[in-house]
């Protein structure tokens, strides 16, 4: 939310601030007021809520894999791949780091999210800032779109992190791919 705004991300899109009466890709801002949005989707009301998952509506595009077994990503301006996604049900911002060999959030987004870090087995972090101290945990579920994977490995430091980093113990899982701004990882059996 954006004032009385609301910032949508439709298909994958860069994030579009929209007011009330308004409509992007198809998606018409009903109304607005505090923490929530109503929207129309081809006919049909929705409620959307910061901080809850990502809403889901209608069919998955056309690709080779099935839905649920595909993610396009498109990079945004600074070539930086930024998604919206969901950690045991409850909703993250990612960024993909390829660099990384975990999932890794800071202390203040696993609280959010419900992550018990602090019963995780203690690790010494290398990080681009020197060494950190961190939690190791598994996660129950991380989820980009349809696509969902289960039982992730992921570390929890104590500094805050803009993002959650898509770490390569969700990203191995897949085969990934980059044509020019857009990444497609399909899943991996």
């Amino acid at each position: 939310m954006l004032g009385n705004r609301a910032l949508l991300i439709v298909d994958g899109s860069a994030p579009k601030s929209i007011a009330p009466g308004d409509s992007h890709k198809g998606v018409k801002v009903v109304s607005t007021a505090g923490d929530q949005a109503v929207v129309e989707i081809g006919g049909k009301r929705h409620t959307l809520r910061v901080g809850e998952a990502p809403a889901s509506v209608g069919a998955s595009g056309g690709g080779a894999a099935p839905a649920g077994q595909r993610i396009v990503l498109t990079a945004g301006s600074g070539g930086h791949f930024l998604t919206e996604g969901a950690i045991n049900g409850r909703a993250a911002h990612f960024i993909v780091d390829t660099g990384a060999t975990t999932v890794s959030m800071g202390a203040g987004d696993a609280e959010r999210l419900g992550i018990d870090y602090k019963s995780g087995q203690p690790v010494r972090m290398g990080t681009a800032n020197g060494v950190a101290l961190g939690w190791r945990v598994k996660l129950a579920s991380v989820r980009i779109r349809e696509v969902e994977v289960r039982d992730v490995d992921a570390v929890v430091g104590q500094q805050p992190m803009p993002y959650v980093l898509l770490g390569n113990s969700f990203l191995n899982r897949f085969q990934m791919r980059r044509d020019n701004d857009q990444m497609v990882l399909e899943r991996r059996y």
